[in-house]
């Protein structure tokens, strides 16, 4: 009973600060615009969700969040997974410093990589700016931040060390023993990386990569950043409702499906993540206390 009561004040804190907004939005989300009633007088309804589903806005968007976050996701599990393998196992003087490097850039926020990338590759920035300079041109050849190649660039460079973080603890417990015994057969490597390497990272590489795919879905300020005005996504589109338009009960039944998205890639995620736990204690899954 006491700890019930001890358990009571932060879960009636998380239901306030959380759940309550949360189920105003899917309340809201089946509330048609008259106040909450339907048109035959019989409460909420699914008129708005059948409303806008059936918009090609909608399913432009859709189409634009899952191949962004996607492709996202393959750059950035290829280059983290390249990155981390150099760090880990290639002697470079200053390599512990790039690791610890990787674990500040995590804190950075998506806007400043963005304006970053501004910078250098936009249509004033360094890289055209030393054109102009050395063929008089009147502009640059680089003009590609405001499309989704744009967009796909900033958040694999954002999001790349978001993977290599659970790739280089994985990395640390490899047993350097196997690599030379590998190294000392003969065995080249490419060919250490991928039997002796990836069997122990690919739980982490799940991990990170479901990580990725998950924040990749809900980005929006690396697509507000880099001007990408035809590059609508979830999120834009909820924006682009909620404030520019008005529509709060639309802009409710786009939240919900990428409240629904997110929910099963984190399911995914943490399914992920528990298997690499298993196989880091093997193969019994680990437990507080124990």
């Amino acid at each position: 009973m006491r700890r019930a009561c001890w358990a009571l004040p932060p879960v009636a804190a998380l239901g306030l600060v959380f759940l309550y907004p949360l189920a105003l939005v899917v309340w809201q989300s089946v509330s048609p615009d008259d106040g909450g009633t339907s048109a035959s007088g019989g409460g909420p309804s699914l008129a708005p969700y059948a409303a806008v589903l059936a918009e090609t806005s909608f399913r432009d968007a859709l189409a634009n969040t899952v191949l962004i976050a996607a492709g996202a996701t393959v750059g950035a599990l290829l280059l983290g997974l390249v990155l981390a393998l150099i760090i880990a196992f290639v002697p470079l003087p200053g390599g512990r410093a790039l690791g610890r490097f990787v674990d500040i850039f995590l804190a950075f926020p998506s806007f400043l990589i963005t304006l970053a990338l501004l910078f250098l590759y936009g249509t004033v920035g360094i890289a055209n700016g030393l054109w102009t300079d050395a063929t008089g041109a009147a502009s640059g050849p680089l003009d590609f931040l405001h499309t989704p190649w744009g967009v796909l660039l900033a958040e694999v460079t954002y999001f790349t060390p978001f993977v290599m973080r659970p790739l280089l603890a994985a990395f640390s417990q490899v047993d350097t023993g196997q690599l030379e015994a590998a190294a000392s057969l003969g065995a080249r490597p490419w060919r250490i990386v991928r039997t002796v390497i990836l069997p122990e990272a690919l739980p982490s590489l799940a991990a990170g990569g479901s990580l990725v795919l998950v924040l990749c879905l809900n980005e929006f300020g690396i697509v507000l950043f880099t001007g990408a005005k035809d590059v609508v996504t979830l999120p834009m589109l909820i924006y682009t409702k909620a404030i520019l338009d008005g529509d709060y009960t639309g802009a409710c039944v786009v939240a919900v499906v990428n409240i629904a998205l997110s929910v099963a890639l984190y399911a995914l995620y943490r399914t992920a993540v528990s298997r690499t736990a298993v196989s880091r204690t093997g193969g019994v899954p680990h437990r507080a206390g124990a």
